[in-house]
């Protein structure tokens, strides 16, 4: 029996297509402890994530973390859970469905959009055979983190490869790194932050809160801090903002080692002692609103700005399906295909088809089965 995942049935005859794979972090199938354990279970034994020797972490992980932490973190998730299920997970459908329209509209061949969480479902591999049936013979990975980092971007890679690894016939890959810089999505940005200011009256500062990493993980390499500085600095600019007028910070710390700082809870407690009493936060690392911005900005940080004296506190969105965000990906799904047959002005499907059956009917004068 072959190690390989085999073609059950041969590709002559039948109309390829460029296939796009959208990858989130993911989320559990349910609020629920039993579900809450699944998921960090699953992604707590990535090594990407945490990169602790197995020997002293599993011991933490099935000893402490797994028998303890999971109802807590089903009674967070319940307060954002939605008719819809996962917030994440229902927008990140809506992305894909989006793009899936707006790509039919840009390349004039036929394109497949597949969503894929690194954790729980959808998986990676089930987008990845959703792709494979539908005859993808090129393949883009996009991960929706704008800024490249080995606990996501990479992580996201190492599971797309484990599972082409095993196919027999591999398709042309392409995979986006980053976007933390890109024009368009600077520009969705700024555009969101300024719809919120049209509609609410402006806070003192601007607050870029970003999801932190062990500081560790900077000094042996990652460019995600430099990259998340980047964002801030053309969002900034983009909003003509003064030096004074906006900050970057760092979410979501876990444990005791020490973490990317400034750290955005301490920071929002810190603020109305300085004066700031008005803040507007916002999550650029984001493309969709999940636990980390809904439940620990939009609620925990509100609070401990307002307990701290602080006056009004707005979490401006992310980007979610902003109709600027969606052209930013398909701009950046354009630029990271180009050369591709379906991409191409010159495609003709016609020809391709007329192709395809010639292509079917020699294989078959050659003892093909049909």
């Amino acid at each position: 029996m072959s190690r390989f995942l085999n073609e059950k049935d041969h590709f002559h005859g039948k109309a390829a297509c460029t296939g796009i794979l959208l990858v989130n972090l993911g989320t559990p199938d349910a609020p629920t402890a039993s579900a809450l354990r699944r998921y960090l279970r699953q992604f707590l034994s990535d090594p990407r994530v945490v990169e602790i020797p197995r020997l002293i972490w599993y011991p933490i992980l099935y000893g402490a973390i797994l028998p303890k932490r999971p109802a807590a973190s089903a009674a967070k998730y319940k307060a954002v859970w939605t008719e819809q299920g996962s917030p994440l997970l229902h927008i990140s459908r809506q992305q894909q469905k989006a793009l899936q329209r707006e790509m039919e509209i840009r390349f004039r061949g036929p394109v497949k959009i597949e969503l894929g969480m690194r954790y729980g479902n959808p998986s990676i591999q089930e987008g990845l055979l959703n792709l494979k049936a539908a005859g993808a013979r090129r393949l883009l990975i996009v991960p929706l983190y704008p800024q490249y980092c080995a606990a996501t971007t990479a992580t996201t890679f190492d599971s797309v490869f484990d599972e082409l690894k095993q196919w027999r016939w591999l398709p042309e890959v392409r995979l986006v790194n980053h976007y933390h810089d890109q024009t368009t999505y600077i520009e969705a940005l700024a555009e969101s932050v300024r719809s919120h200011w049209y509609n609410h009256p402006r806070g003192q500062l601007l607050l870029m809160s970003f999801h932190g990493i062990p500081k560790r993980n900077l000094e042996l390499g990652d460019p995600y801090f430099c990259e998340c500085h980047k964002t801030a600095r053309l969002l900034a600019d983009s909003l003509n903002l003064r030096a004074d007028e906006w900050r970057v910070t760092f979410q979501s710390r876990i444990g005791k080692a020490e973490w990317l700082q400034p750290y955005t809870d301490v920071t929002l407690q810190a603020l109305p002692a300085e004066g700031i009493k008005k803040v507007d936060v916002i999550c650029p690392g984001f493309a969709a609103d999940c636990l980390e911005t809904l439940e620990e900005i939009g609620e925990e940080n509100r609070e401990y700005f307002l307990k701290a004296g602080g006056e009004a506190y707005h979490y401006i969105p992310a980007l979610n399906t902003h109709p600027k965000h969606i052209q930013a990906l398909a701009d950046l799904i354009q630029q990271h295909t180009q050369g591709w047959a379906e991409t191409s002005a010159h495609w003709n499907e016609a020809s391709l088809q007329k192709q395809a059956e010639l292509t079917l009917k020699r294989a078959i004068d050659k003892g093909a089965k049909k």
